[in-house]
């Protein structure tokens, strides 16, 4: 059952979406990936997506609960890709749904009023308008650049940003985006950009705590302007 405290805390919890969003790439090796999700986090990153496709449901539900004790540890918004059920399962603070995920309101069910619920709306607007009028907490734009993660993606126009502040909910890029073009984005009007290659393609933690605080610190820059 909804009620209006129950939407103003999930409101509250979105709306820390702002800044670096990391999303996990696919390792197998959990020691390797909890060590880069503390660097990330060590950098700035705001929040964190649990995504893995190249992982059983057995490793990924063992992978996603190491990352909510990280998250308990250190903080930060934590998002899993694709999967409702897990999220709850890990006491995760939402889930993240691409175009074949399944509904917004099969998810809710799943996860529970107090979750939130992002959802990818690649290179059109009125896919955005239709998830927040079902309920979706965040909506996330992208390919902007070209991605290694997703060398075929569609690819959205910067103005996108800017339109989808009218939606009143955290607006997401993603998409091949770096310390180099993030600014353009912020300054655009992205609250957060979702990266895993420009963060995690980086064999040693601090050099990953490095890439994540070169964002942190473009996000801040455009803070101020």
């Amino acid at each position: 059952m909804r009620t209006a405290a129950i939407d103003e805390r999930r409101r509250a919890r979105a709306a820390t979406l702002a800044g670096l969003y990391a999303v996990t790439p696919d390792l197998a090796d959990t020691a390797c990936l909890v060590r880069g999700v503390e660097a990330a986090l060590a950098g700035g990153a705001r929040a964190i997506q649990y995504r893995n496709k190249a992982v059983g449901s057995e490793l990924a539900r063992a992978q996603a609960a190491a990352i909510a004790r990280i998250r308990a540890a250190h903080g930060g918004l934590y998002i899993v890709n694709d999967d409702p059920a897990l999220a709850a399962a890990v006491d995760a603070d939402g889930v993240h749904l691409g175009e074949n995920d399944g509904a917004i309101a099969e998810a809710r069910q799943l996860i529970g009023p107090d979750r939130i619920i992002g959802v990818s709306c690649y290179n059109r607007f009125d896919l955005a308008e239709a998830a927040v009028a079902a309920g979706a907490d965040y909506v996330a734009f992208g390919s902007f650049y070209a991605s290694s993660v997703k060398p075929g993606a569609r690819r959205a126009d910067i103005s996108l940003l800017a339109r989808a502040t009218s939606l009143g909910v955290p607006v997401v890029a993603i998409g091949g985006i770096t310390a180099q073009n993030a600014q353009d984005l912020f300054s655009a009007g992205a609250d957060a950009v979702a990266v895993i290659s420009a963060v995690f393609d980086h064999a040693e933690a601090r050099d990953i705590e490095r890439a994540a605080r070169a964002i942190d610190a473009v996000f801040h820059a455009a803070r101020k302007n």
